[in-house]
């Protein structure tokens, strides 16, 4: 094996930070409009793609820190992603300000 073969382990790694930096630009630029505006829905929005881009650092963590395994960081990712999209579908029903 070269050293410089990419494998699964580093693809995924790889795709995962940059998940966590998009989402947490996403979280950053939608904190700034709820900042802004104050409006409840923006909020709600910031806390769900918050939620989400936690998902996604703490599968991460539990399957390459804690080696915990790969099944047990899928379902508290699927979790907290289910979580984050409710939050999200919510903050988009809401109207009040």
């Amino acid at each position: 094996m070269s050293p410089y073969e990419i494998t699964t382990t580093t693809l995924i790694i790889g795709f995962k930070t940059l998940t966590l930096v998009l989402g947490g630009l996403i979280t950053y630029l939608a904190y700034r409009a709820y900042r802004r505006t104050r409006s409840r829905s923006l909020g709600a929005l910031t806390l769900g793609f918050g939620i989400v881009t936690l998902g996604t650092f703490l599968a991460g963590i539990v399957d390459q820190v804690l080696d915990a395994g790969f099944q047990l960081g899928l379902l508290i990712e699927s979790a907290l992603i289910a979580l984050g999209f409710l939050i999200i579908v919510y903050s988009l029903y809401t109207t009040r300000v």
